[in-house]
């Protein structure tokens, strides 16, 4: 499941990025080369025929993996056998993808950490903040983006692990629906990742474009 334009890396991707055309291009590849075959110019990646600037801020939105229904409170559900394969194919997904977050913001529910966690481990490198805020929990589209305009500037690339339906009217708000997918469905394990203009501050309706729509899948065991 993909949606939205290619968007540039931001922060810390960025330099990720550059790494990855060096490896590929040699040693000798230049950021300012042109030309059919040329490598991406530094701070851009080539969407078809277009190369988008590299936005200021990135904003990944993830809902929380399959859970499971046993009678507890909501806040103590955990993830379901499903989830805990999905929740690391999301983070195989976002280190492929690299993607790797400054900070990550988390509902404090058993099911949203648990899919943090199982994230994280694929990951590589942790953030340099994990912050479980409990507005996230049961927020709908308006309150995650107050939450979002909060966010301090110098996080460049923040992981947002949420529910439904707060995920999909956030991603919904800030950049619309290219494709109609995002409106059809927000899946367990989804991610949208958000590209943004500007400081956090500056997150309204409209503002972000949508570079990725996903929802990786892990591999059931035999039997």
């Amino acid at each position: 499941m993909n949606g939205g334009t290619v968007a540039a890396p931001c922060g810390r991707d960025r330099a990720d990025q550059q790494e990855r055309d060096r490896a590929r291009n040699g040693p000798d590849a230049t950021d300012d080369s042109s030309g059919p075959g040329a490598p991406t110019t530094a701070g851009a990646v080539r969407a078809g025929s277009e190369v988008h600037a590299a936005p200021c801020r990135r904003l990944v939105v993830l809902r929380h993996a399959k859970s499971a229904w046993p009678d507890v409170p909501d806040e103590e559900r955990p993830l379901a056998d499903r989830g805990l394969r999905d929740a690391p194919a999301a983070g195989r997904w976002l280190r492929e993808a690299g993607i790797r977050p400054d900070a990550v913001v988390c509902s404090p529910t058993l099911r949203t950490r648990q899919t943090w966690e199982l994230v994280s481990g694929e990951l590589g490198a942790p953030p340099e903040r994990l912050v479980f805020d409990e507005r996230v929990y049961g927020a709908g589209g308006a309150r995650l983006l107050e939450v979002v305009r909060q966010l301090p500037d110098e996080w460049r690339c923040v992981l947002l692990v949420g529910h439904q339906p707060g995920v999909q009217e956030l991603v919904l708000a800030l950049a619309g629906d290219v494709g109609g997918k995002v409106a059809r469905k927000f899946p367990t394990a989804g991610i949208a990742v958000l590209a943004l203009d500007g400081p956090w501050a500056r997150a309204v309706e409209g503002a972000a474009r949508l570079s990725a729509f996903v929802a990786p899948r892990g591999q059931a065991g035999p039997g």
